[in-house]
């Protein structure tokens, strides 16, 4: 996991493993390693030349505060590869938060989650995940409610999850998602439901009648909460479908799956960047206790390989 993105960063530290200086052709050399990986990373090009651009200047500003210390106490305890693999951090962590897992709750009344998402992305799974991180973390009682009536099985692996979860799962025969999902705020109450997470149709790419679906669900169950669920295995392609969709749905956060697996990590560092919403969770597994609160700063150090770097 992540292997991609972090041997660039990994042949930048071994280059400036023994330097004397943070020069200007050593902080280019290192910034060459970098960008190689960040593209093969999937990294989306506009983010790697900003990012390239924000470690350039910080790694400048550095080297002008080492040379002067190293001036006036003689030696310095930090060192050029700790200084550039240290901003590398900084920027990262920049780039991927700050930490926003708090959710817009209701003020009266169950709060609503809607889950959107291509086909494929794990979007039935993550609707389990998050219900059970909700009682878990928050206890609240929830309610899934199954609004993908066009994929074969979808409600069928809902209700499956709510069996597992012994959480009610509301449909309506015959009715339209829209429909559907207008009505579930009425059996939420009536079941003493807190939450209600919407679990929408996806396709296999976007389209016109999707989005067209979503935006009508959006005005007629209100939720609180608009969730996009992007498999990071797809790369630049993730960060594509999130500015779609953010355009369209003014989305609250991300949540991102399949980190866990062969993915090469550019969509964990280029989608807040794009969109400016933030990734509030990752899906690691299939576990439905497999949802983690997304931690800028750990997944920096992954990509990193830190833990000695001084600060």
């Amino acid at each position: 996991m992540l292997e991609t993105l972090a041997k660039g960063f990994r042949a930048a530290r071994q280059r400036l493993t023994g330097v004397a200086e943070l020069t200007d052709d050593v902080i280019e050399d290192a910034l060459r390693d970098v960008r190689l990986s960040l593209l093969e990373g999937d990294v989306e090009f506009r983010v790697v030349k900003r990012f390239l651009e924000r470690v350039r200047e910080a790694s400048k500003g550095k080297q002008v505060e080492l040379r002067a210390k190293s001036k006036e106490y003689g030696t310095v305890k930090i060192t050029p590869e700790q200084a550039f693999i240290k901003i590398c951090q900084d920027e990262l962590v920049k780039m991927m938060g700050p930490v926003d897992t708090e959710l817009q709750w209701a003020r009266s009344g169950p709060t609503g989650i809607m889950m959107c998402g291509l086909q494929g992305s794990g979007k039935t799974t993550s609707c389990g995940k998050l219900a059970r991180w909700l009682e878990k973390t928050h206890k609240k009682k929830v309610m899934l409610v199954a609004a993908d009536i066009y994929r074969p099985a979808a409600i069928e692996q809902l209700q499956t999850l709510g069996r597992q979860l012994d959480v009610p799962v509301h449909t309506v025969a015959g009715k339209d998602p829209v429909t559907i999902c207008k009505t579930a705020e009425d059996a939420a109450r009536l079941a003493g439901c807190d939450v209600i997470i919407y679990d929408t149709a996806g396709r296999l790419a976007i389209d016109e009648p999707l989005m067209q679906e979503l935006e009508d669900i959006d005005k007629g169950a209100r939720p609180s909460n608009i969730f996009l669920v992007l498999d990071a295995m797809t790369g630049q392609d993730a960060v594509n479908v999130a500015d779609t969709f953010n355009k369209r749905l003014d989305l609250t956060g991300v949540i991102m799956t399949k980190l866990d697996g062969d993915a090469r990590g550019g969509a964990a560092l280029s989608v807040k960047e794009i969109t400016g919403k933030p990734i509030k969770f990752l899906g690691m597994g299939e576990q439905l206790d497999k949802l983690e609160e997304f931690r800028p700063e750990g997944l920096a150090s992954r990509i990193l390989g830190m833990g000695d770097i001084v600060g």
